[in-house]
């Protein structure tokens, strides 16, 4: 895979691409090779064109039919307490599937919602992501981490969210591991902005959420190796934690599910630039069924029934 992102880089041929979260698996189409089966809308550049259709009715927002149990993740959430208590993770985004009820196709909710970043995969899951991978335009690679989330109504939200500890810390760690994953790939790393805000459509009700710019120096012919930028900084920090390799170990063995193309990431190479984006904010259908991935990130300042209703409130369609 990593090897044919470097062909494809050295090459200069523009093309689209989805990655899984363990980087297993990774779906590659050329701009030229259209269908109807995927599509990529990136803050409106659509290289794989749009749908010829429009969507057939009002989007109705998911009903939550089956979410994990409070006690079930209790028990999840107790178990990342006591690993980042003997010191193996310090940052752990934990997240489960939630089954949900839809009104309207995948493509119809692809077409209808709002989102910076959005994908349609062949029928099998739609993504709305707000945040962004990286980003490499003119030998600058940036990389934006998100990290923190709070009701937009709520009093004095802004001051809230940027001066809680908890979330400082959180948003701190993984503003670290990916400023020590750019130092993989890049020169000249640095911090750019730290801790601003954005305002997200979240269905009905709007959210902050906390950002910061991260930005290092790639040599001027830094498309040879392409999938090797990759390999060094897969999967996203943001979704995974830190220290990333032992966390990931954690996550495999509390999650008990398979997290597939969730958390991935997807995005397209022009033949000079890149973009990408993280894949949250998704709805996958299997077996007739439909599943809403979401999650949040944990710290040893957490709280329980805070993280576990962050989850549910990030089970929306953007519209």
């Amino acid at each position: 895979m990593f090897s044919q992102l470097n062909y494809l880089g050295q090459q200069r041929t523009p093309f689209c691409f989805v990655i899984d979260f363990a980087a297993n698996h990774c779906h590659l189409q050329l701009f030229r090779d259209r269908s109807n089966e995927v599509f990529f809308d990136f803050n409106g550049f659509q290289p794989l064109g749009k749908p010829l259709c429009h969507f057939s009715s009002a989007i109705q927002q998911p009903i939550i039919q089956q979410p994990i149990d409070l006690t079930s993740y209790r028990v999840a959430f107790q178990q990342v307490q006591n690993y980042m208590y003997q010191g193996h993770t310090y940052l752990l985004n934990l997240t489960f599937p939630t089954q949900i009820t839809l009104h309207n196709s995948l493509l119809d909710i692809y077409l209808a919602s709002q989102a910076k970043f959005k994908l349609y995969f062949n029928n099998q899951f739609v993504v709305f992501s707000p945040e962004r991978f990286i980003q490499i335009s003119h030998n600058l690679i940036t990389t934006y981490p998100m990290k923190g989330t709070i009701a937009a109504t709520l009093p004095n939200a802004a001051q809230q969210i940027l001066t809680n500890p908890k979330e400082k810390a959180e948003h701190t760690m993984v503003v670290d591991l990916l400023r020590n994953d750019l130092s993989r790939v890049a020169t000249q790393v640095r911090v750019e902005k730290f801790r601003y805000l954005d305002k997200i459509k979240a269905g009905n009700n709007e959210l902050l959420q906390v950002s910061s710019k991260i930005s290092g120096q790639l040599e001027s012919n830094w498309q040879v190796r392409l999938g090797d930028i990759f390999a060094q900084l897969l999967p996203a920090g943001s979704i995974s934690g830190t220290p990333k390799k032992r966390t990931l170990e954690i996550i495999q063995q509390l999650e008990g599910y398979d997290r597939g193309y969730f958390t991935g990431i997807f995005g397209y190479f022009d033949g000079e630039n890149l973009d990408s984006a993280v894949m949250i904010r998704f709805i996958e259908q299997r077996d007739g069924k439909f599943f809403y991935k979401s999650g949040g990130g944990l710290t040893i300042d957490s709280d329980m029934q805070q993280e576990y209703q962050e989850m549910l409130a990030k089970i929306y369609i953007p519209i």
